[in-house]
């Protein structure tokens, strides 16, 4: 006889101890695999650039391959063939430098193609069979009965946002004579562009914190204007929006504070997105667009 159990959110008085990475260990210690395939995509593109100069080079190369002999205090050097199997090679003179140098990058280029091709089918085969959440998916994948019993080695991308957005802190707060401005979200922020940034993450459901603390090594406290959680790398990513590059003050204390940034191991282009304005240039959407899809989609 079926039992109809109503799935909901339990609790099991006696459920045994499980142990498990927390979504908190894990971003403290860097130690998630996402954004392995990426980069695995990336090193393969990396080495079919190697590949073809390599096989370009080859391609150019004098036949056979250098063979080196020391006499004494001197280095010999040899032009062997294929066809001469038991024989030393043909002596190089010293004035025939351009023939050594051509062979022996011939030599390298050889080395190289072979150790190329030995890695990008490893890589090859590893993309066939691999996910970054391949972990995650598995849990997923268990039917409902038996996910309400199971305790997942990791948390799953849903439960880190879920914990991510409800943790609280407080923000820079403002002064009486600050600007009123309020996004569609109904935040304060500090400036028209804050409000068209904050406006286009709300629309396009990419969850966000305005100005949450961030503690910096030689710096002190900094207030990113906006902090996100990647779905891809599953890290803290950061927005800084520069508004007056035009007056010297402010760029050289914007310029500082990015050093700061890279100092701490937050590098532009990884976990740190920059977008800047002028008198005469102001925020694009383009722009917002082009670095939404690049670093947060």
């Amino acid at each position: 006889m079926g039992i109809h159990i109503q799935e909901k959110k339990r609790k099991y008085e006696h459920r045994p101890q499980r142990r498990s990475i927390s979504w908190a260990q894990e971003r403290k210690g860097g130690n998630y695999m996402y954004g392995l395939r990426a980069s695995l995509i990336k090193e393969q593109e990396r080495l079919r650039d190697i590949r073809k100069v390599a096989k370009e080079r080859l391609e150019e190369a004098p036949e056979g391959t250098l063979r080196i002999s020391k006499s004494r205090e001197h280095v010999q050097f040899y032009h062997y063939m294929a066809e001469e199997p038991f024989g030393h090679g043909k002596y190089i003179h010293r004035s025939q430098e351009e023939l050594v140098q051509k062979l022996a990058q011939k030599d390298y280029d050889a080395k190289l193609l072979r150790l190329v091709e030995r890695r990008l089918k490893q890589i090859e085969r590893i993309l066939k069979d691999y996910q970054d959440d391949e972990i995650e998916q598995l849990y997923l994948k268990e039917h409902a009965a038996r996910r309400a019993r199971i305790e997942a080695v990791e948390p799953t991308w849903e439960n880190q946002l879920e914990q991510w957005q409800q943790e609280k802190y407080e923000g820079k707060g403002f002064q009486e004579n600050d600007l009123v401005i309020y996004s569609e979200k109904g935040e304060r922020v500090r400036s028209k562009s804050e409000k068209i940034l904050a406006d286009f993450f709300y629309r396009n459901n990419i969850p966000y914190k305005y100005e949450r603390p961030l503690p910096l090594k030689g710096y002190g406290i900094v207030y990113p204007d906006f902090t996100f959680l990647s779905p891809e790398s599953r890290q803290e990513i950061y927005w800084e929006h520069e508004g007056k590059m035009d007056e010297p003050g402010y760029a050289r204390a914007a310029v500082k504070k990015i050093q700061t940034y890279e100092e701490n191991g937050i590098y532009v282009g990884e976990r740190l997105i920059l977008s800047f304005e002028t008198d005469k240039t102001i925020l694009n959407t383009k722009d917002i667009e082009r670095k939404v899809k690049r670093y947060l989609s």
